[in-house]
């Protein structure tokens, strides 16, 4: 037999290779040098592929992977059939064999952290040549009886209601009327059912066309949520029906607009027009190339404006804004196809808002109202700070002279983006090594001041030394934050330091340990010296690699200030904590939702162990939380207790309080009934009324209307003595109106609250004003306070007024966040967090003297309402990051989440969803999946799911991950090589043009050709691996290895993720949470005043960075002078996945370069379809 050795990898310079590899045995082997000093490589790491005699992959070594330097490695083998039916985890080894085969990789399993568990899962597949599955279950002994079962039919007759419809054409895009048209036939639908670990059934019926049709979610044996989609004659999706609108069958007009989406294309194919529930109807426009040129939501219609976008040449946005223009949708759309063309805008110069604009005014529109934001490429612009990098041993600086051979001809530079509320910009400036690195930002506010950051990099990308320089104002005196990171030799993040200005003792943020599975177990915080930490926090997993503990809260050590448990497939409190609900009942869970957590703290000597207790319904809606203290589990203390619509609406929600003193009853302070517009036939909140007449938990009064302007953003809301909510063309709330008649239960008499955004969303400041408590009567000026932005630095300032005449507080510098907590300027000390899975943030500390001191304590209900009344701290008023690590806007009671701002008196959103479109089945208003203790939403819109990842020797792999939502994210949660993240996607059979696997929103995947539909893992014929929401993924069980504050750690055996620190992404604000049980990445960029100069730093690679001034507005990529196959040829709106993901030369040559250079097998995209995609997406060139 031949033997197959292909070196690849990094192999940059000539070397030895020195692993023992099996030569009796086929193999592909991988290095990849993670350091070189210059000479050779002292940092690699390194896999041998080992293959059997019909290629099939059946050994993966990672050499000397471990943190003790010892191999890990995967089993993998067939049954008779040549079926992979049992999923082995990887195994460390006793040592290492240099890249040699082990002949049983299994033997030292009991002695690594798996210990005597099952460490492999299975799968039953069906006895036929389609192979497909009938059950798995998962690694774990618990789960051996609890596999997720498939089933495949057809469906039978009257269980499928059909929908048709009649498409007519109307201002140019089409119009279809949908009709009721009995039920389908028997046999006319594939039927898929998956009934996951705890019995939860979802049935998704598929046409002929492999079009979904319906998705019908189990809520118990007789009663389903049936989201329908529905197509019109030429197969476009033109309406969706949620599950409490398809429950009618019939409707009127009023259902109809409060809870359907409805669809309209243009001839051409394109999404022009689109209705969402409790919306009016949003435009879109295109140019001849099919680029958005325009956009128009019902607000912005009221006054006839437009956000545009201008493109140059290469298909580059330079600059976006408002435009005035009366013309209708299809008006306008025929004077740019016919006059304008392409739409390109041409080099010149303007000034409009108070920007010189360095581009022309002759691509449409002209009648520009306001600039929003300008892009830079190819050169720097005129103005430029000149970077002259202060870090020894910097890489050079890539220059924009276009005469040498390494120069900026391709990339982002800068980026100006103006406030929305008035004329100031902020200009955002990168810097590039001659690798086309970022290693230094430059960032000018809208005050004058500056924020820089220069990073030095090593071989691999990962930071070595960040050094941020800040001012407020330009005159005011430079802040510098220094930061170092030592790596161990698989580049596992070992140390991270700290220092503000010139301090002369550096803090020692972390120093963590790993077991030998890469796991994070423990980690010391703080402190001065190595070694030792003010807190030593130690973590622990299940099988499954879901985080389970965080310190021990049943045994907590002499110096832990807080412990933390979180129990699945296990129940130790009790399971009828509540005699009140004994149908509630709380069981171990199989599905990765959490039955329990358990806490304690040292805030108060002795004190309870508190435990919540979690029931669910069978859409995995959270039913009820029940509080228990360990002396009295059954006192019914600070219980939830929630019900449902099928849209996830919440109607009915009961919430108590501490136990009475002196008595053995609670505090029920919330009996709250939510009534929803068109009688309760919609997703908008109408009233909330309160049978408990104790308005402890939900505010001050209860049962006035709720109004909400045409974009269906909630416009006031005065049951909490909000009068009026004045929104921006972002929805983000610019101007709060309180009732200054109605004091708060401080006695605060609240007047109004304004913010000042960029025109990217980034919040910049917030003013609010207010009467302070004032018993004599003598303030007659209003109390403002201030708090200010800058790239991570928050100031806070303001005025008080008050008995003994006012105060002018002048505006300081409160705190800057960091990977563990904040420094907090006003008391010149390092603050630590302990978060939870969720991130939120439950225990502040600092070192006082010789002893820590517990600054706050925040204990949660599960949807985020705060526990009062036991465990009083001081806090800071300051710093507001709580609840999931969001800011919490005290004066309204909601936290901001970026996009949205939450209420979490009442478990829902004010306005609607961003991406509501993703979650059909879901309000639009709903929160985390109405799902609290498993989900978060990272910044007020739905996640995505679908990771594709594509590595040097062409392996490729997609993986669903519910919590990650951006490529950016992917990466924060250690996944290397990402190409894109999406909602949904396909497979392509190169040989055919079909689509071989559908990748579905849910987390499941089908075979198109068996019509199988999985939730676990599957490797197609071209040898791409598909893991769905139910398979093991091998990042998603090694890469918990962040920790509650936001550092970053690699996945085993590899390379780290590309540039894998962030300098701009800190603990306190954007935080490290578990979804799922496990840890991952969270990054929140517009709530925490980020921007594009912090999205184009350190984790993004030089393909990637082209691309993000068009992505960051539109969702959508694109590539100057080039294309990026991201999608399938038929998909329009990049929303899908394919299985190829490479960026070439857009020129036929640079077409056929890329289909030449794919090795010829299915799941690739032919040369002509290719082709003549392109031809279609970009235009003839």
């Amino acid at each position: 037999m031949k033997k197959l050795i292909i070196p690849i990898g990094a192999l940059l310079f000539s070397g030895v290779v020195q692993a023992q590899l099996s030569t009796a045995e086929n193999y592909v082997y991988t290095k990849t040098y993670l350091d070189y000093d210059g000479t050779t490589p002292t940092k690699t790491s390194e896999t041998v592929q080992y293959f059997d005699g019909l290629g099939r992959p059946k050994q993966i070594v990672n050499i000397k992977a471990s943190p003790l330097n010892k191999d890990v490695v995967t089993k993998i083998e067939y049954d008779g059939f040549g079926r992979q039916t049992l999923d082995y985890l990887p195994v460390p080894q006793t040592g290492t064999m240099n890249g040699g085969i082990y002949t049983d990789p299994l033997a030292n399993v009991t002695s690594t952290p798996y210990g005597s568990e099952k460490i492999y899962a299975e799968k039953q597949l069906e006895n036929s040549p389609l192979d497909r599955i009938l059950s798995q279950k998962q690694v774990g002994i618990a789960w051996n009886d609890k596999p997720v079962q498939f089933g495949y039919d057809a469906n039978i007759n009257g269980e499928v209601i059909k929908y048709t419809t009649t498409t007519t054409w109307e201002n140019g895009a089409t119009k279809s009327t949908i009709e009721y048209g009995g039920s389908y036939s028997v046999g006319q639908l594939y039927k898929n059912t998956v009934t996951d670990e705890d019995g939860n059934k979802t049935i998704e019926f598929k046409n002929g066309e492999g079009q979904v049709v319906l998705v019908r979610k189990m809520l118990n044996a007789t009663e389903s949520a049936d989201t329908y989609y529905v197509y019109n004659e030429y197969n476009q999706l033109a309406w969706v029906i949620p599950p409490l609108l398809s429950k009618k069958q019939t409707w009127g007009w009023d259902d109809q607009q409060a809870l359907s989406y409805e669809y309209r294309y243009d001839s051409k194919g394109r999404l022009v027009e689109k209705r969402l529930p409790g919306k009016d109807w949003e435009y879109m426009v295109y140019d001849k190339a099919d680029r958005l040129v325009l956009t128009q939501d019902a607000n912005l219609r009221l006054g006839n404006k437009w956000l545009f976008n201008k493109y140059d040449k290469f298909g580059r946005i330079i600059y976006t804004g408002i435009a005035v223009d009366s013309g209708s949708r299809d008006v306008v759309q025929g004077w740019i196809l016919f006059t304008y063309g392409v739409n390109t805008e041409v080099s010149g110069s303007y000034t409009q808002s108070s920007m010189q604009i360095p581009y022309g005014n002759t691509a449409y529109p002209q009648n520009i109202e306001s600039i929003l934001t300008v892009n830079f490429y190819d050169a720097y612009p005129s103005g430029t700070p000149t970077f002259t990098p202060t870090i020894p041993n910097q890489s050079a600086v890539l220059t924009d002279n276009m005469s040498s051979e390494l120069n900026t001809k391709g990339l982002p530079l800068a980026s100006y983006v103006k406030n929305i509320e008035d004329d100031n910009w902020t200009k955002n400036y990168t810097y590039y090594d001659t690798r086309g690195r970022v290693i230094a930002t430059h960032s000018i506010n809208h005050l004058g001041g500056y924020t820089q950051t220069e990073s030095k990099l090593d071989f691999a990308g990962l930071a070595q030394q960040t050094v941020t320089r800040h001012k407020r104002l330009s005159s005011d005196t430079e802040r510098m934050i220094t930061e170092t990171f030592e790596y161990d030799n698989q580049n596992r993040l070992k140390v991270h330091k700290h220092k503000v200005d010139n301090n002369p003792q550096e803090e020692i943020l972390v120093q963590n340990e790993y077991n030998e599975l890469s796991q994070l177990i423990t980690k010391k915080v703080g402190g001065s010296s190595l070694g030792s930490g003010l807190q030593e926090v130690n973590y622990a997993y299940n099988i499954r690699g879901w985080m389970t503990q965080i310190n021990d809260p049943v045994n907590l050590g002499i110096n832990d200030l807080f412990g933390y448990k979180i129990n699945y497939n296990l129940v130790e409190g009790m399971e009828n904590p509540h005699s009140d609900y004994m149908d509630l009942k709380v069981k171990p869970k199989f599905n990765g939702n959490i039955a329990e957590t358990s806490w304690k703290t040292a805030t108060t000597p002795n004190d309870n162990l508190r435990r919540y207790g979690y029931v669910y319904d069978g859409l995995n809606r959270l039913q009820a939380g029940f509080y228990q203290k360990d002396n009295n589990p059954s006192a019914r203390e600070y219980f939830e207790k929630i019900d449902y619509d099928l849209n996830g609406n919440i109607t009915h929600l009961q919430r108590s309080g501490a136990l009475l003193q002196n008595y053995s009853i609670t505090e029920a302070f919330d009996d709250l009934t939510y009534h929803y517009e068109n009688n309760n036939s919609s997703n908008r909140l109408s009233t909330v009324t309160d049978a408990s007449v104790n308005y402890g938990g939900y505010p001050e009064t209860a049962g006035n209307t709720i109004p909400y302007d045409l974009n269906g953003n909630m416009t006031s809301h005065e049951d909490k003595g909000i009068l009026g909510i004045t929104y921006n063309f972002l929805n983000l709330p610019s101007y709060l109106l309180f009732n200054a008649g109605l004091p708060r239960r401080n006695g605060i008499l609240r007047n109004n609250t304004s913010y000042l955004y960029r025109a990217d969303g980034v919040k910049l400041k917030k003013t609010y004003k207010f009467a302070p408590y004032d018993p004599f009567g003598t303030a007659t000026e209003l109390s403002t306070e201030t708090t200010e932005y800058l790239d991570g630095f928050q100031y806070s300032g303001g005025l008080q007024n008050g008995p003994k005449g006012s105060t002018l507080f002048r505006t300081n510098l409160a705190f800057y966040p960091t990977s563990e907590g904040y420094y907090d300027f006003i008391e010149n000390r390092y603050i630590y967090n302990y978060t939870d899975h969720l991130g939120n943030v439950r225990l502040s500390y600092f070192k006082n003297g010789s002893e820590m001191k517990v600054l706050e304590e925040n204990n949660y209900y599960p949807f985020g309402l705060k526990h009062d009344g036991y465990n009083p701290t001081f806090g800071n008023l300051a710093y507001q990051y709580k609840y999931n690590g969001k800011e919490l806007q005290a004066d309204s009671g909601m936290y901001d989440y970026g996009a949205r701002f939450y209420m979490p008196d009442i478990g829902r959103w004010g306005v609607v969803d961003p991406l509501a479109e993703k979650m059909t089945r879901h309000s639009p208003y709903n929160y985390a999946f109405n799902n609290p203790i498993r989900f978060i939403d990272p910044d007020g819109r739905e996640g995505t799911g679908w990771i594709h990842q594509k590595y040097e020797n062409g392996q490729q792999n997609l993986i669903y991950r519910a919590d990650i939502n951006t490529t950016q994210e992917a990466m924060d949660a250690g996944y290397t090589n990402v190409y894109g993240v999406s909602s949904t996607g396909e497979v392509t059979d190169r040989t055919n043009g079909n689509v071989h696997y559908s990748l579905n929103e849910d987390g499941t995947f089908t075979n198109t050709e068996s019509g199988e539909s999985s939730a676990g893992a599957a490797t197609t014929n071209g040898g791409i691996y598909i893991t769905g929401r139910g398979g093991f993924d091998l990042t998603k069980y090694l890469s918990n290895l962040g920790n509650e504050g936001g550092d970053f750690y690699t996945n085993l055996g590899g390379a780290a993720p590309l540039n894998l620190n962030n300098p701009f992404f800190r603990g306190g604000i954007d935080k490290i949470v578990s979804l799922d049980g496990f840890m991952g990445g969270m990054v929140n960029s517009l709530s925490r005043g980020n921007d594009l100069k912090d999205l184009m730093s350190y984790r993004v690679d030089i393909t990637s960075l082209a691309d993000l001034a068009y992505s960051a507005l539109t969702g959508k990529s694109k590539m100057p002078d080039s294309i990026e196959v991201t999608q399938t040829i038929w998909n329009q709106d990049a929303s899908k996945l394919i299985d190829s993901v490479l960026k070439y030369q857009y020129t036929d040559e640079g077409i056929h370069r890329f289909y030449n250079n794919t090795s010829p097998k299915v799941d690739s995209i032919s040369n002509s379809r290719l082709h003549n995609w392109a031809v279609k997406k970009y235009g003839k060139k």
